[in-house]
């Protein structure tokens, strides 16, 4: 049986996110603030595209 690549890839991240948060609790909270911050970001920039396109898109 093939092995899928997808589901390997996922098994490595989990481990990976597992033992950084075992090892470094501090720095797993770091990670998790920077990724939150980023989807806030996007989440905003997207907002104000939409906004700038309802506005006309002067």
């Amino acid at each position: 049986m093939a092995v899928n690549s997808k589901k390997i890839a996922v098994y490595a991240v989990v481990v990976f996110v597992l033992y950084v948060i075992i090892t470094d609790p501090p720095k797993a909270a770091d990670y998790v603030q920077i990724a939150f911050q980023g989807i806030s970001d996007a989440a905003k920039a997207v907002g104000d595209f939409f906004t700038w396109l309802a506005g006309g898109a002067k």
